[in-house]
């Protein structure tokens, strides 16, 4: 979602007329993709400590709600990778369900341009059910552009995503929302990583919203290297300004396999 996600994903709450951060899969990409032959399970983990409390546009509230979403992500080529989500939501009164499903393939700069950055770029398509998502079929286009500069890292994921189907499509380039990531890391030892992240949405690519439209949060967080294999992220978010949910806790834990 920046459910962040993506993936990023681009979710439209009901609180707002403006696409709000995705609370399903919130991540800043890096810009390298997994390596051929290799396959990354991750499970995305998304607590909504304050958010929507009533049914609004026919979309469920979403105070209180956990959503997990696996991701499998495999890679095809040095420079290709394609990811699979599987989106759930668990909310008392409301059960466990299945809210939908993307795809997403991702291409990057090969190492032979011998660029000073990284650099990457990611789709996202697929379809979310109409009680959790006004846009029902939704794409995310994710430009990937990341660095590190000794023990420093940053990242920065300019996100445009807009609805093929649902109240919000229809509407052209003048309905493609531009969601803003980004993040910046100290490297402590080898193993562990600790950083701001960076999720917002401004409005279209056509028009500013006002600052109530607006979404803008960080999320202190930590990444740790428990081994090959596996890696684990956590962040607390707090909305810095403007509308949509807040207070959420995110967890990502995920497992590499190598075929």
């Amino acid at each position: 979602m920046h459910l962040m996600r993506p993936i990023a994903l681009a979710a439209f709450l009901a609180a707002a007329p403006l696409a709000a951060q995705a609370n399903y899969e919130i991540q800043i990409y890096p810009s390298a993709t997994q390596e051929k032959g290799t396959t990354l399970f991750e499970l995305h983990s998304n607590y909504t400590g304050t958010g929507t409390k009533t049914v609004e546009n026919g979309v469920l509230p979403t105070d209180g709600v956990l959503h997990n979403t696996l991701e499998i992500t495999h890679g095809f080529s040095d420079i290709f990778e394609l990811g699979f989500y599987v989106f759930t939501s668990a909310r008392a009164g409301d059960g466990w369900q299945v809210a939908g499903s993307h795809i997403r393939p991702r291409v990057r700069a090969p190492e032979g341009w011998k660029l000073p950055v990284g650099l990457s770029l990611s789709a996202e398509v697929g379809p979310t059910q109409r009680k959790f998502d006004q846009a029902e079929w939704g794409v995310e286009l994710r430009p990937i552009v990341d660095q590190t500069v000794g023990r420093f890292y940053w990242s920065v994921n300019p996100t445009i995503g807009w609805a093929l189907k649902g109240d919000a499509a229809g509407r052209g380039y003048r309905g493609m929302e531009f969601e803003p990531s980004g993040k910046v890391a100290w490297q402590l030892v080898k193993e562990a990583q600790v950083g701001i992240e960076y999720y917002g949405t401004t409005g279209t690519i056509t028009r500013m919203a006002s600052s109530m439209e607006q979404q803008h949060m960080l999320y202190p967080s930590v990444d740790l290297t428990l081994s090959e294999e596996w890696e684990f992220n956590a962040g607390y978010g707090f909305q810095l300004s403007g509308s949509g949910d807040r207070n959420i806790l995110k967890v990502i834990l995920g497992r590499r396999f190598g075929f």
